[in-house]
């Protein structure tokens, strides 16, 4: 990775900057290079794009994160900083000593030459200097990897954000190759980590069979709802058992730009959608603007169209194949 005095380090681009370099056990800032526009990707068939390499390093990255407890957003970051700084490829070397798939520098800290090509340490790394960002977890994913990378070009890793929740709905039950794996890397998607359309359809059949029902707070079921816990019992017919509370349920899956939500998504809203540990509602997306939910006191379960006020700009899924995009 490329480093500045300052505390920040940076993304690995096509033109090169005067690096300035820091000394001390642990990573140092740095300067990044390169510009434009960074649109998202389109991530159709984003898994099955990958490489075989590519897969085992995606396979590491989600089965670590899962052995370290670390939720679902956590494995989005490092996918996205992954392919931002080296297109999920264990590089040998690149710009002066950096490193794989992380582009990490023994110069400043990061290990040394022989622990930065081995991708089990690499990815522990990146996941114990996320875990020490102070509300890592409350932050838009890319928003998280930029906290670890320190780019000066923090933009470049929303570009990847959908191509990571869908090679995270696809891949959601990776283990590492040493606990399992299959050949490519990757163990076959068949649990609650990515979800088929039918089984999708399931939490959505349940959550329009509830309209009519009275909102109350706290309430699961069956008899009446609050708005996280409609979501909660739906989930359950999917396969799924979700978190609690709105928040917790904001962090449960992988996320996408909330343009992009597809029939059965969460959709989520904030007193202040630049910072989830606010959110307050949660809802089902249905489609075509429309959404199911249970939104308070004196109003039942409903069908209403999708309020922009307050909407969180990320919406979870589970859904696999490629990330969501309206029907």
């Amino acid at each position: 990775m490329k480093w500045a005095v300052g505390g920040l380090f940076a993304l690995l681009l096509a033109l090169p900057l005067t690096m300035f370099a820091s000394s001390g056990n642990n990573p140092q800032p740095g300067q990044g290079c390169g510009g434009g526009s960074y649109a998202p990707v389109d991530p159709k068939g984003a898994a099955a794009a990958l490489t075989p390499d590519q897969r085992s390093i995606v396979a590491s990255i989600i089965g670590i994160g899962k052995q370290r407890g670390l939720p679902p957003q956590a494995w989005q970051s490092a996918i996205q900083a992954g392919k931002t700084e080296s297109e999920l490829r264990n590089l040998p070397d690149g710009d002066r000593d950096s490193i794989g798939v992380f582009q990490m520098r023994p110069s400043m800290g990061w290990g040394t030459p022989a622990q930065l090509r081995d991708v089990t340490y690499q990815v522990n790394k990146w996941y114990s200097v996320l875990i020490a960002v102070p509300g890592w977890q409350s932050m838009r994913t890319g928003d998280a990897a930029q906290r670890v990378e320190r780019s000066g070009f923090p933009e470049r890793y929303h570009r990847w954000e959908a191509f990571a929740a869908a090679v995270i709905a696809q891949n959601g039950d990776a283990v590492p190759p040493a606990a399992g794996a299959p050949p490519g890397g990757v163990a076959d998607v068949c649990g609650p980590s990515a979800l088929d359309a039918g089984r999708m359809e399931a939490a959505v059949v349940f959550a329009l069979a509830q309209q009519g029902k009275p909102y109350q707070w706290g309430a699961t079921g069956p008899g009446a709802f609050d708005c996280s816990g409609l979501m909660l019992r739906s989930y359950q017919q999917a396969g799924i058992t979700l978190p609690r509370t709105s928040a917790q349920q904001f962090r449960a899956g992988a996320r996408v730009p909330v343009g992009q939500a597809r029939r059965g998504d969460l959709l989520f809203w904030a007193y202040n959608t630049n910072d989830p540990a606010t959110i307050h509602h949660v809802a089902m997306s249905l489609g075509g603007g429309q959404m199911v939910e249970a939104q308070q006191d004196g109003v039942p379960v409903k069908i209403s169209k999708i309020r922009n006020v307050g909407l969180m700009p990320s919406a979870v899924t589970f859904l696999p194949t490629q990330a969501p995009g309206g029907p």
